[in-house]
């Protein structure tokens, strides 16, 4: 049957009382934790979530373009929902985040199934042009930056039973590395009020959540803007005196910005894991000031030795790009000295990936794709030794876990995490979800650990 933009009209209001959404995220947690918020917004409008696109009402992708891979992901995804739209006229399908704000009005262009396209400024405006696309069955693309981003106040209700949240306390980025999209799709900084946080914050610890993981595209510029005068260090401080909250974890940080006083904090907060994610992108200086990252090989080792100092124990991973323009195999080299100087813990590593609008752009030297890939299986297979090293030296220590839920590699399982952030799966039952417990690491494996409860 086909559907003129009348019917759609009457059908879209006149629609089954319960309309159903289904979310599909593409990127980091920041992306997670944006969709979590989508999806309480159209809570408020009669739409529930549903893990099944075929039922859905509305479909949103949400989305990354910090790299093309992420990019690519996107447009094949909108092509499988091609086939929802032809079964079910009415679907709503809608394109938000990082490819929304970057690409605009090309994507209604290039991807006839999208009715809406919403920008990272614009996502507390979702339901209301919601609205409007059901109303009059027009197509709409808004990506116009805002003063203020709404958005990064929209609370979110945690899943039944969740034992982990996620906050935003701050969006967007004043640093320009040279290979880096996001102050260009999210924004410049801002941050959101202290006590703004601290009431979501307590609000979640009242609804069993136990650990929380404070989020920005560079946490540690928090409060630099804020006229309160308040500062990353104080922030966690004061995270970790409310009652119920036992655990606090923070991304992502930029380590020019890493002040003495957050170094601290892994010493005088105790809820504070022993867990940092520190990107580094290169071991060489020459790189490193192609990137525009502010900071030396030498320095970025400096920031490390002083957080083992601070907290001996402490759980440190990195992101690390290789083949940026202009990068030799002596550069190449320097990174892999750098790894092996501070063995990470674990690491996420990329070929380079030339984004439009960036200062990488007009940079000379590009580097064959073969000899990106040659070098990323280099490093990649280097950090896989680190990795499974640092996992082995936990074979036989005691570790506090919090437990997050069932495993997913058996029934008989449930799984969680170590404040270091590692995964340990062990016999128990759901009665034990939420809680914190002692267990016994009896082995070690590349992604993961194998325990008893002791």
């Amino acid at each position: 049957m086909a559907y003129s933009k009348e019917s759609l009209k009457s059908t879209r209001v006149t629609g089954v009382a319960q309309k159903y959404l289904y979310i599909h995220t593409i990127g980091c947690q920041m992306n997670v934790h944006d969709s979590e918020q989508i999806a309480a917004l159209l809570k408020e409008k009669g739409y529930q979530d549903t893990g099944d696109a075929g039922k859905a009402d509305l479909i949103v992708i949400n989305t990354c373009s910090i790299r093309e891979k992420a990019a690519q992901k996107v447009y094949s995804r909108v092509g499988r929902f091609h086939e929802y739209k032809r079964r079910n006229p009415r679907l709503i399908i809608c394109l938000t985040g990082c490819l929304a704000q970057q690409e605009g009005e090309k994507l209604l262009k290039r991807l006839p199934v999208l009715d809406m396209v919403i920008g990272t400024h614009n996502i507390h405006r979702l339901p209301e042009l919601l609205e409007t696309v059901e109303k009059t069955g027009s197509r709409i693309t808004e990506t116009a930056f805002r003063e203020s981003v709404q958005s990064i106040r929209v609370r979110t209700d945690p899943r039944n039973g969740a034992v982990s949240a996620y906050v935003t306390i701050m969006q967007g980025c004043d640093n320009f590395c040279s290979f880096c999209v996001v102050p260009y799709l999210r924004g410049r900084e801002e941050s959101r009020p202290e006590q703004e946080i601290l009431n979501e914050i307590a609000l979640l610890a009242d609804s069993g959540v136990r650990e929380v993981t404070l989020l920005g595209q560079n946490v540690n510029s928090y409060g630099k803007r804020s006229p309160d005068g308040s500062d990353f260090a104080t922030l966690l401080k004061k995270i970790g005196k409310i009652p119920g909250i036992n655990r606090i974890r923070f991304t992502t940080s930029h380590p020019r910005d890493l002040s003495e006083q957050v170094v601290r904090c892994f010493k005088e907060v105790d809820k504070l894991c022993e867990h940092i994610h520190l990107p580094v992108q290169s071991g060489s200086d020459r790189i490193l000031e192609r990137m525009n990252r502010g900071y030396t090989s030498a320095q970025y080792r400096e920031k490390v030795a002083r957080l083992r100092e601070v907290c001996s124990g402490i759980s440190i991973t990195s992101d690390v790009i290789v083949g940026f323009p202009g990068e030799t195999d002596a550069d190449f080299q320097a990174t892999l000295a750098l790894m092996d100087a501070v063995r990470f813990d674990n690491l996420f590593s990329f070929k380079y990936s030339e984004r439009e609008g960036t200062a990488a752009v007009k940079l000379e030297g590009k580097v064959e794709e073969p000899l990106k890939i040659e070098r990323l299986k280099v490093l990649q297979s280097l950090q896989e030794q680190h990795t499974l090293a640092g996992n082995k030296s936990r074979e036989g220590r005691v570790e506090a876990v919090l437990v997050e839920g069932a495993s997913k590699n058996s029934g008989c399982d449930v799984s969680g995490r170590t404040r270091t952030n590692r995964i340990v799966n062990f016999k128990g039952g759901a009665e034990l979800i939420g809680k914190t417990v002692s267990v016994a690491i009896t082995r070690a494996y590349l992604h993961s650990l194998r325990g008893e409860l002791h």
